[in-house]
Formats: C-alpha cells, structure tokens, sequence
C-alpha cells in the first residue's frame, strides 16, 4: 500500500471515483453501442440490398441513405456534441453527463458501423446469392441465409472496430462533461497537472480496447470456415 501511495500519490485518493467513471464510461459503450449496433445492422443491411443490382435495388433510397452517412460520418464528433445540443436535451432532458452523452455517440458511431456492415456484406459471393434466388428464396431468407451467415466473421470485425471507435469517442466526450474515464483524466491529470491519474486512465482505456479485440479474434476465429 506504501508502494502505491508513493507511486500514484494523487490516484490513491480518488479510487472510489476512478470506479464511478469506469462504470460511467462502460454504461456509455454498452448502451450507445447497442443502439448503434441495431441501427448500423439496418442502414448496412439496406444499403447493401437497396444498392444497383441488389435484391432489392431502389437506387433513391440508396443514395439518400448514402449521402446522409457520408455527411455525418465527415462531422468530427467534437462539432457533432455541440451541433446536437436541442436534440439531446429534448430525448434525454440533459447535454451533460453520461445521458447527455449517449445521443451524439449513437449519431458518431451509427455511420461509421453502418459502413462497416455495408463492407462486410457486399463481400458475399454473387454466386451465393444467385443460387438462393434460383431456389426461389425471398429477399427476407437471403438476408438472414446468405448475406448475415456467410458475413459474421466480418461483421464481428467491424464490430469490434467499432466498440474501440466508441470507446475512444467516450473519452472525448468526457472534455465536454460527459462523464467517464475521459472527465476523469482531463479534470486531474490535465487540468491539475496530476500526471499518475492520466496514465492509469490510458492503461484502464488501453485495457478496455485489448479486451475487446481480444473477443472480437475469438469469435473471429470460431466462425470463419
């Protein structure tokens, strides 16, 4: 204990609340992470059938969605916090703190996922596809037979891409009040010149992202054939 004392003299003090914002920073990941995740599935999913040539092609529908995401995903998330302030406020009541935080990561995080399933999808074989069409398949039974089977491998990749994305936009969110691991490090460590807060928070963050690659090449590897 005198060891740790001496070594992270400002932290030692702080533990209870170092818990509190990892516990806030998780709440953030898990809960905008999960929206994002239903959306992205969706907008990846609709891009790639919608798209020309597609099962279901509706070249309109393709190029709104496309233009939209494009322009989002082009916002740097910093602008996208402040730009989604009123909206923010009228979902969750609040532009601060942990709540506050999760509308404009879903906006951050929901493109840039979206792209991912898009790139994961449209590598299936035409071949595949074609062969489901011919036995008389529904758009419906390719998208889960076809498009989602033979693409889970990618689409854990692009998942687990985008839990680190979101791990670092949290953090960020953080030098705006949003609570977390990343309030945590720019309050004490920056702010304070308190350097021992801002290294474990980096090890914490670096942990997070290690752990969640680290599931991402399990799963990876289960289902890749």
């Amino acid at each position: 204990m005198q060891f740790l004392e001496a070594l992270l003299p400002n932290l030692i003090t702080k533990l209870p609340e170092l818990w509190e914002c990892i516990l806030e920073t998780l709440f953030m990941v898990a809960v905008s992470g999960a929206v994002s995740f239903v959306f992205g599935m969706i907008l990846g999913i609709t891009l790639v059938v919608t798209r020309k040539g597609g099962i279901l092609s509706f070249p309109v529908l393709y190029n709104v969605l496309d233009k939209a995401i494009n322009i989002f995903r082009s916002i740097p998330f910093v602008i996208l916090l402040a730009m989604l302030i009123p909206l923010t406020r009228l979902i969750v009541g609040s532009a601060i703190g942990t709540k506050g935080a999760l509308i404009p990561l879903i906006f951050g995080t929901v493109p840039f996922f979206a792209r991912q399933v898009e790139t994961a999808l449209a590598g299936t074989s035409h071949g595949l596809v074609e062969a489901a069409l011919a036995m008389g398949d529904s758009p419906m039974q390719i998208i889960f037979r076809v498009y989602l089977k033979e693409g889970i491998p990618a689409i854990v990749r692009g998942t687990s891409i985008t839990a680190i994305s979101l791990i670092g936009l949290t953090a960020m969110a953080g030098a705006v009040g949003g609570g977390g691991l990343g309030d945590f490090a720019i309050r004490y460590g920056h702010q304070r010149n308190q350097t021992d807060v801002t290294y474990v928070t980096v090890i914490i963050i670096l942990l997070m992202v290690s752990v969640v690659q680290m599931i991402g090449n399990y799963i990876i590897k289960k289902t890749t054939h």
